[in-house]
């Protein structure tokens, strides 16, 4: 979402001012996101949905959420296009789900969870490609540690039942909701954290490199 593999190089392991900005400019999409994920997750356990109107729902969050990632800005050009591009494939997968005839649990099942693996898979190696970048390059492994649980979940019984489909659909929106929202505010703060890191660095060199000097009294050399 915001550094992807390889994207850094040996000289380049710190996040700059400019770019803790760049990517704080994410966090009202991510709130507002994360919040409608929240409303998704309780209107999925607060309705008696039918097949086809889950199926029609959850494409809608497909959509969603391959709106929100083509629209989120990381470190470089590639990241901005590996976005756009996750962005697309989610979008696509929220309108074959829609427009798939007769939608049956099956193929409900399967695309979803299919998603959040992939979905998952992507967000722990964004992860660990922004350790020596993101502070808070944890909560996307969280992030991504929760979705894949989920995702084999509804892949392992994808003809189960409507009720096992909307409980993984459910807690997916709720949970990753709760941690988009958490991210939001973590980004909105970042600029903050790395002037404070750069004026601990930045004292803490001083102390290292000064030496205690002799007061000389005036009028003496």
């Amino acid at each position: 979402m915001f550094v992807i593999p390889g994207l850094t190089s040996d000289t380049d392991q710190k996040l700059t001012r400019a770019a803790a900005q760049q990517l704080s400019r994410n966090w009202p999409v991510l709130l507002l996101n994360g919040a409608l994920l929240i409303v998704a997750g309780i209107l999925i356990f607060s309705i008696d949905w039918t097949v086809s109107e889950l199926a029609t729902f959850i494409g809608a969050l497909f959509i969603l959420q391959g709106l929100v990632e083509a629209v989120t800005t990381g470190i470089g050009a590639r990241v901005r296009r590996a976005n756009v591009i996750t962005g697309l494939l989610s979008i696509a997968a929220g309108v074959a789900i829609i427009v798939w005839p007769e939608p049956g649990v099956l193929a409900v099942a399967i695309f979803l969870g299919a998603w959040l693996i992939v979905s998952g898979t992507l967000a722990i190696t964004g992860a660990f490609a922004a350790r020596r970048l993101l502070p808070d390059w944890w909560l996307l492994l969280t992030l991504g540690v929760l979705e894949i649980p989920l995702g084999v979940l509804a892949l392992a019984a994808p003809g189960a039942t409507l009720a096992a489909l909307i409980t993984v659909s459910g807690i997916w929106a709720v949970v990753i909701g709760v941690m988009r929202i958490v991210i939001a505010f973590e980004l909105k703060r970042l600029p903050k954290d790395v002037d404070a890191a750069f004026s601990a660095s930045a004292n803490g060199a001083v102390r290292q490199s000064g030496t205690p000097r002799r007061r000389v009294p005036v009028g003496q050399s």
